[in-house]
């Protein structure tokens, strides 16, 4: 029996649905109604993938609705989807174009079914993603600050960044009330905390962007995290390892924690002295103590122990 794959391309107000290996392929609004219709349509194929395109959060309602139905629903990587367009030569794009193409990846490619993050948990990342924008516009404002010299622009940017302060430190109260307000989130965020070189804000971001951290083998969220190294190779010729893809929130987390890891935590700072003292450059050595890093933290969520310098 020829396996069932669904592809849905989302927009603002419509999903366009393709069905493999049969061809068809329909349309629905993107509301409650066409959301209903849509997942018993779907319930009487009985799909073994129903793939959905990351759209800019368009796709979570949908994807939620399809999950709480009980089918098999997976979020793909928008690149991934162009890459996979471009070597089947597709050029022409449009909705259903889009949805089909989503749907032989899921043929081709068969992603892991992952269960989703729940509401609480997208409301946390929600909240994270907010504070890392605030945070880049006060970033962007003090840098014009530093250019200007006409008096009343600058107070017109003081003014802004008195304003974003204010803003970051109403959300910060936000997501400290989410955090706090769960008791399953507050022990993880305690023992990941208990790491040194982890704070409460790179705590909350794993909780927020990688909820799988401490039910996935250490490969698989390395990958997930895009600090697993992919090896270049070809014949007699051996290129430099390079990371890429995953998550690039999680991975600048990350890369914090190693940062002040590498200074202040026993283990992580005798690995990075030693990886260096091999010839390693400093920034390969940074990047495999990030990756170390998050190794420990998710045995530490897997095992619910707190860090033990030994």
């Amino acid at each position: 029996m020829d396996m069932i794959t669904v592809g849905i391309d989302v927009s603002k107000d419509r999903l366009d649905v393709a069905v493999c290996p049969s061809g068809e392929a329909f349309a629905v609004e993107r509301n409650a109604a066409g959301l209903e219709r849509l997942a018993a349509r779907l319930s009487k194929i009985a799909p073994h993938i129903v793939a959905l395109e990351a759209t800019g959060g368009f796709e979570t309602v949908a994807a939620a609705a399809l999950a709480a139905a009980g089918l098999p629903v997976v979020v793909v990587n928008p690149a991934q989807i162009r890459s996979f367009a471009k070597a089947l030569g597709q050029r022409a794009k449009t909705d259903p174009i889009d949805a089909a193409v989503i749907a032989r990846f899921a043929e081709a490619a068969k992603p892991e079914i992952r269960p989703l993050p729940d509401e609480a948990t997208r409301l946390l990342a929600e909240l994270v993603a907010r504070r890392r924008q605030i945070i880049a516009m006060i970033g962007a404002e003090r840098q014009r600050e530093k250019r200007l010299a006409v008096p009343h622009l600058r107070k017109s940017i003081a003014r802004l960044l008195k304003a974003l302060e204010k803003e970051l430190a109403s959300v910060d109260d936000d997501i400290n009330d989410a955090v706090r307000g769960s008791p399953a989130w507050r022990d993880k965020e305690t023992l990941l905390a208990s790491t040194p070189g982890v704070g409460p804000t790179i705590a909350r971001t794993l909780l927020a962007e990688l909820p799988q951290l401490g039910q996935l083998r250490r490969k698989q969220i390395a990958a997930l995290a895009g600090l697993a190294p992919f090896t270049r190779q070809s014949g007699q010729w051996r290129g430099r390892s390079f990371i890429g893809g995953g998550r690039s929130a999680v991975r600048t987390a990350l890369f914090m924690g190693a940062m002040v890891a590498k200074r202040h935590n026993p283990a992580l700072k005798t690995f990075f002295a030693r990886l260096v003292a091999a010839g390693k450059p400093k920034m390969v050595a940074l990047i495999a103590v990030a990756r170390k890093l998050l190794t420990i933290l998710n045995a530490i969520l897997r095992d619910r122990q707190p860090w033990q310098s030994a």
